[in-house]
């Protein structure tokens, strides 16, 4: 009986010992606010794509390109936002930018943005519903979207400059603004970041 009380006594022993130890090594997680800027891997990010999307944008809509148009057509221009290629070894979320220059672009107001092909796929889904199950009144008709005027594309290039555990990552997002008719470049513009990453901070 005793020899059975000690073992059984060992075996608690062992288990609150790894639960000790799991404890000691568990994470802790903290919520943060959404603006606030944070910076672990020195790879690009949430608050990276925010800001170039926005800097492009204003560069966009705020170039001569618009108000000729305007004059000229007597609208706004519809943009499409096509595809931005990864030219980096870093793993990023283009579609996050995608969706941060839409957005922008449509708040900023001074054009006019078309869903992309595969959101035009599920419209058109519903539409095709609607012919059928919808009363006369409400359904959609067909042949009635609006066609873009300019498709933005663009590519996100970086060079690393690294010595020991120090590095400085350079990127640069080019980008361009083509019309659909005649494939002519309207406009054309970029946008760079540059980061230290290192033990400590950046000393010139």
């Amino acid at each position: 009986m005793i020899r059975n009380f000690a073992r059984i006594t060992l075996t608690v022993a062992a288990v609150l010992a790894v639960f000790a130890l799991a404890g000691c090594g568990g994470k802790e997680v903290t919520r943060v606010a959404v603006e606030e800027e944070i910076d672990l891997s020195g790879e690009w990010n949430d608050v990276d794509s925010q800001k170039v999307s926005a800097a492009l944008t204003t560069q966009i809509t705020m170039s001569p390109w618009v108000e000729d148009f305007r004059a000229e057509n007597g609208k706004k221009p519809y943009l499409i936002v096509g595809t931005v290629n990864n030219k980096t070894s870093e793993h990023i979320a283009t579609k996050t930018f995608i969706a941060d220059l839409e957005r922008n672009f449509i708040n900023g107001g001074r054009v006019k943005v078309v869903a992309s092909a595969e959101e035009r796929d599920q419209v058109r889904g519903e539409r095709a519903d609607q012919q059928e199950f919808s009363s006369q009144e409400t359904m959609k008709q067909w042949g009635r979207e609006k066609g873009a005027d300019y498709m933005f594309i663009g590519e996100i290039n970086m060079i690393i400059d690294q010595e020991g555990g120090d590095a400085v990552k350079y990127y640069q997002v080019d980008a361009y603004l083509v019309d659909l008719e005649d494939n002519t470049k309207v406009w054309a513009g970029f946008e760079k970041l540059k980061k230290f990453v290192g033990k400590g901070k950046y000393k010139p």
